[in-house]
């Protein structure tokens, strides 16, 4: 496992050139490849120049997240799909190859058999042309209660659901995005984690959730930064990752407002610092 940013999870724009640096200097050892421009820039210059780029900074490629909107009519997959076997290409050039997306816990529209039979039928078609291109596809599943209420059908929101769905799918490239928040709110256990191969674990979130609100009551929104607080068992977490041999890259999603109004520096050096605490706690300093 290494430490990763996706730069636009901490409210940090700028090309990849740009947020590089700011991540090294943060204590990162990675951030997320923002496959359209590499593809820019091979096509300006070459793919060895976006390798040349990490290189330079002493930085490793994190992963990049699945272009198709699979979540809305299919006239909108489709396009998306089609556009998806020329990133792979670059993924796979630059030995980039896990592609994470999430899944809505919730339609409004379509019971849970019909949604489920929809998700394994799109996803599949995405994580075949993914694995033509040695890719594998990450999905992360939703669990805050409350992000279910209102809503007329529940869908996937836990990890045992989810690897249900990866089995259906069935191209054997197909794991989880998994989320401490959502492991969190989920009621998820130690021993859920312990029982994945590690090959099942595509990429890694990390977070924290606000203190004296009750499990059920936490709203997917609102978070802190990696072990902020301890409510989230983030040491058992990530020991337990690192006990089926985890690789993936190890991304904090915190969701924290302030971190926005932070310049991008501060901000990347904050959530640095909150990766440093977790790293300790896990043993993997």
């Amino acid at each position: 496992m290494f430490r990763n940013m996706n730069p636009g999870a901490i409210g940090i724009k700028g090309s990849m050139a740009e947020v590089l640096p700011l991540a090294k200097d943060a204590g990162f050892e990675g951030i997320d490849l923002n496959v359209r421009q590499a593809g820019s820039i091979a096509k300006e210059k070459s793919i060895d120049e976006v390798q040349r780029m990490f290189a330079d900074a002493g930085m490793r490629m994190g992963g990049w997240g699945l272009p198709v909107d699979f979540r809305k009519d299919e006239e909108t997959h489709q396009q998306g799909l089609q556009q998806l076997p020329e990133l792979a290409k670059i993924g796979q050039a630059l030995d980039c190859t896990r592609v994470p997306t999430w899944v809505r816990p919730v339609s409004d529209e379509l019971p849970f058999k019909e949604n489920f039979e929809l998700h394994a039928r799109r996803l599949r078609g995405c994580a075949e042309i993914l694995r033509d291109h040695g890719c594998w596809l990450g999905l992360e599943f939703v669990a805050p209660k409350t992000s279910r209420i209102g809503h007329k059908h529940e869908f996937i929101h836990d990890l045992p659901g989810m690897l249900e769905l990866c089995d259906e799918i069935g191209t054997g490239n197909v794991g989880l995005l998994l989320d401490c928040w959502h492991w969190y709110t989920a009621h998820g256990t130690i021993e859920q984690i312990r029982s994945l191969r590690s090959e099942q674990v595509v990429y890694v979130h990390v977070n924290d959730a606000p203190a004296g609100v009750a499990v059920d009551e936490q709203i997917d929104s609102v978070r802190r930064l990696p072990g902020a607080t301890g409510v989230i068992d983030i040491a058992g977490f990530l020991k337990a990752l690192a006990e089926i041999g985890c690789t993936a890259p190890v991304t904090p999603e915190p969701f924290v407002k302030e971190l926005r109004e932070m310049p991008p520096a501060q901000a990347a050096k904050t959530v640095g610092e909150g990766m440093d605490k977790i790293w300790q706690a896990g043993g993997l300093a």
